[in-house]
Parts: structure tokens; C-alpha cells; sequence
């Protein structure tokens, strides 16, 4: 299992039998299966999406968004209540070619990204329960 570090970019390959056993980075040392969700820089972002081979969900949010400050708890508990999924946050205020690329019209926004492609994105405050009953509803079952 290829996965990309938030930090530092760099391709790492994880056997699947230690996903639950937090592997790091090779390179940088930081965790790669977080049970909490992890900032990421526009310069990542899309190597992330595009080499990484779990489910990615992306917040766009800002700072000074009141609906933003009030979802992010509920992402962080969606989060922990699946860990098989990599949850990052991508400031829209920070990273606006990001945003752009990627059609952000109003936030939070969520995107749901598997195999480098975007395969749902849902916009506005939900809860935790919510969140996860969305996004394994359109993932492909195993």
C-alpha cells in the first residue's frame, strides 16, 4: 500500500497487515495513518490524492468561516470513528490555487477523493455520524 506523507510528500510503502500499527514516514518521521486529521499544504495536496491508495477526504475550510469552526470537531470525531480513511484539511485562505483547482464555490466543503479522483463532495456543516455514513455509502465495497 503506497501511502503519501501530509508533511513532507514523500511515498511510503506500507504493508497493509501495519496500517493499524502507525506507521511514519520514512523520511520526515511523521504519522501516516493519523487518527486525527491532518493540515496539508497545497504543495502536497495533490501528490497526496494522486498517490496515496486509501480513501482521502478533504475539508476546505478557513479560519473565519463560523460553519467551518463548527464542523471541525465533528470532522476530528469522524476521523477516529474510521480510521481506514485519510482525513486532511486544506485551508482555502492558504491555498487558493487548491481551492480553485478543485471548484471550491463556498465552505466547508467536503471532497471525497479514491484513486486520484474526486467521487463526492457534499458542502456544508454535518455531524460526525453523518459524515461517515456519506462517505461509505459512495465508496466502492470491498
Amino acid at each position: 500500500m503506497h501511502l503519501v506523507c501530509p508533511v513532507c510528500g514523500a511515498t511510503n510503502r506500507v504493508a497493509d497487515e501495519r496500517l493499524s500499527q502507525h506507521p511514519v514516514c520514512g523520511k520526515c518521521g511523521a504519522d501516516l495513518m493519523a487518527i486525527e486529521p491532518v493540515p496539508i499544504s497545497e504543495q502536497v495536496l495533490v501528490k497526496f490524492i494522486e498517490k496515496t491508495e486509501l480513501p482521502v477526504l478533504i475539508d476546505f475550510w478557513a479560519d473565519w468561516c463560523g460553519p467551518c469552526r463548527a464542523m471541525a470537531p465533528q470532522f476530528a470525531e469522524a476521523a477516529r470513528n474510521a480510521p481506514d480513511i485519510r482525513f486532511i484539511k486544506v485551508d482555502s485562505d492558504a491555498a487558493p490555487m487548491a481551492s480553485q483547482r478543485y471548484g471550491i464555490r463556498s465552505i466547508p466543503t467536503l471532497l471525497l477523493m479514491y484513486q486520484g479522483r474526486e467521487i463526492g463532495r457534499q458542502s456544508g456543516v454535518m455531524h460526525a455520524s453523518q459524515i461517515v455514513a456519506w462517505v461509505r455509502s459512495i465508496l466502492p465495497k470491498k
